[in-house]
């Protein structure tokens, strides 16, 4: 179980970097909330199941629905 450890820490490592070095707001919503559903597999297999539900529903869930929607609302400025 201990490379599944290292795996989940990896993935946990990408995402972080790839949610700073997207441009991209979507791009960076959508990895953020992979980072989220990671995290909660990490805290579900340190036997936090209670941390890893809120995380799952506030981190990827509630958060990214509020990035969409706010992303949606936002205009997009391109360079003319």
């Amino acid at each position: 179980m201990r490379s599944l450890d290292l795996l989940l820490l990896l993935f946990l490592i990408i995402a972080a970097f790839g949610v700073v070095r997207t441009k991209d707001l979507l791009g960076a919503s959508i990895i953020f909330s992979a980072y989220s559903l990671i995290m909660a597999i990490i805290w579900q297999r340190l036997s936090a199941p209670d941390i890893a539900l809120t995380e799952a529903a506030v981190g990827a869930g509630v958060t990214t629905i509020l990035f969409l929607i706010t992303i949606g609302r936002t205009v997009r400025r391109e360079d003319e």
